[in-house]
């Protein structure tokens, strides 16, 4: 055990005892002066008690040792930040522009530009604990050594202490709009790999940063909304719709998005943009069950496939995968306002596909349920129909054009194992999916690291080919012809896929973390757990 784990030891002895070494507990404890006292012999005296090894292993605290200078930013900031602020090593003092130099810049300059990085980032839909190690490695390189991060999912805050016997410097900042844009995202993570690189100063920086928030996102909304048709097109021939369904569906979810976008430029929440977006696809469909059969040269059309692309683009993949990600890693105040914002998405998702399908189904609609119960096993059309479902969603999420085609072939990777496993091996297709979601963190985290960026513009539009678009519809079919228990089955069926996607996808991101670390970082990060179970 290293000397400063011996000192950890001692000084909290010493706390325990107290500042005349007796013990800490109240007048009346047993073995206390005031308090009854116990019958002395050998059966009842258990000897000197060493307060400050019963708290400690017994093969003594483990020094951390930190990953060197070079490596990657988010593994060297992830492990400090796991440290007491005592025990972090001090930043280099004599850089110039480090704050609290004669001639650095000021401590609330430094903690606003950080705020701004840290807001950037949760607002772009980054995890926790990677804003704040965003957030501790801008302050750190700035010269800031004290300094406590917290996020939660609407506030950021940061408070740092020159010494304990000076007054700490605590400011906060509220996330109140958000935006998925991947392309400012990965942005700010080549701004933060420059500043913990120290090679930006700075006023840089905030001449960065502002350039940052004024460019323009890399698609427009015509675009977007092309790509939302295409999405749902994709997704309806993925579960077995043919040219027609791929049109039709198309069409829908284009006028959906085209809807949202209307209540969104009228300040309406996204509850009631979700809501209004599901109900063309929704009235499509049961359009094509009434009459598909007038459609000249129309054999088996599949109102489902209608319903189910137009769910395909909506949806929350990302938040849900943001939100099990923020659990596992231990940020639950952030993970459950996330998995709550998932659940009032679907509720608006589900709000609106049901009243038209209510609708529906009094005015005597067609809707098939037993089209849940078919295989669509066609992989030389899926795997194509799941890579352009993959560069849509790509498109949706603003991703870089150099991401476009590295996401679509990591979609199309995903629907590969998932086809082998579940379509031609017979497995289950909950494994299935979190085993191909498990490949999808892996690749992405791979990615991220070679190339120094945020892992979310390779993980999140590859997992669009698996979300649970069928089991949703479906379920959504039975309750309105008041099947409770198959609603319910396929509901379960729905949410049972969604988790395994999430977690298999934070458990690729593990696994790359761990078994394939960047060159130069040595040290593996801290457990979830803060307190080691001790």
């Amino acid at each position: 055990m290293g000397g400063t784990a011996r000192r950890s030891a001692d000084a909290l002895g010493e706390e325990r005892r107290g500042p005349s070494g007796g013990s800490p507990e109240g007048p009346g404890e047993p073995g206390q002066s005031g308090g009854p006292e116990e019958p002395e012999g050998p059966e009842t005296d258990p000897g000197p008690v060493d307060l400050g090894a019963a708290l400690t292993p017994a093969d003594g605290i483990p020094v951390i040792t930190l990953p060197p200078e070079g490596g990657l930013w988010q593994d060297r900031m992830r492990a400090m930040l796991r440290l007491p602020s005592t025990e972090r090593p001090a930043p280099p003092a004599d850089r110039p522009g480090a704050a609290g130099t004669a001639s650095g810049a000021s401590v609330p300059r430094v903690l606003d530009l950080t705020l701004r990085i840290g807001e950037l980032l949760l607002a772009g839909g980054e995890g926790a604990e990677d804003v704040e190690a965003a957030m501790f490695g801008v302050a750190f390189a700035y010269g800031l050594a004290r300094v406590e991060p917290t996020v939660t999912f609407t506030l950021l805050g940061i408070s740092y202490q020159p010494s304990l016997t000076e007054t700490p410097h605590t400011m906060s900042r509220t996330v109140r709009r958000r935006g998925t844009d991947y392309t400012r995202l990965a942005a700010v993570f080549h701004l933060v790999d420059g500043i913990t690189a120290h090679e930006v100063t700075l006023e840089e920086a905030y001449r960065s940063l502002a350039d940052i928030r004024r460019n323009r996102h890399p698609y427009s909304s015509w675009v977007l909304t092309g790509a939302a048709g295409l999405l749902a097109g994709a997704a309806s021939v993925l579960v077995g719709g043919g040219p027609l369904i791929f049109v039709l569906a198309a069409l829908a979810a284009m006028l959906g998005d085209r809807l949202a976008w209307l209540l969104a430029a009228r300040g309406l929440p996204e509850f009631y943009q979700f809501a209004v977006a599901a109900m063309p696809a929704a009235a499509m469909g049961v359009l094509v069950g009434q009459y598909g059969h007038w459609i000249p040269g129309a054999t088996n059309v599949q109102s489902s496939a209608v319903i189910t692309g137009g769910l395909f683009a909506l949806l929350p993949g990302r938040a849900l995968v943001a939100a099990v990600q923020d659990g596992l890693t231990g940020f639950y105040i952030t993970a459950s306002a996330r998995l709550l914002e998932v659940v009032y998405l679907i509720v608006g998702i589900v709000i609106g596909v049901t009243l038209v399908l209510y609708a529906g189904v009094h005015f005597g609609a067609r809707l098939n349920p037993d089209q849940a119960l078919r295989a669509y096993d066609r992989p030389w059309v899926q795997l194509p129909a799941a890579m352009v479902l993959t560069l849509a969603f790509a498109v949706l999420l603003q991703c870089e054009r150099k991401v476009l085609l590295v996401a679509t072939l990591n979609g199309g990777v995903a629907w590969t194992v998932f086809g082998v496993l579940h379509q031609r091996a017979g497995g289950n297709q909950v494994a299935a999916t979190a085993a191909a979601a498990g490949l999808v963190g892996l690749f992405g985290q791979l990615m991220a690291r070679y190339r120094f960026v945020s892992v979310l513009p390779y993980i999140t539009a590859a997992i669009g080919p698996l979300l649970p678009g069928s089991a949703t519809y479906f379920g959504l079919l039975a309750l309105t012809q008041h099947h409770q228990s198959a609603a319910l089955s396929q509901l379960t069926k729905a949410a049972a896929l969604a988790l395994a996607l999430a977690i298999g996808v934070n458990l690729g991101n593990e696994v790359a973390r761990l078994a394939l670390r960047a060159p130069g970082a040595s040290a593996p990060r801290r457990a979830a757990k803060r307190t080691r179970g001790f």
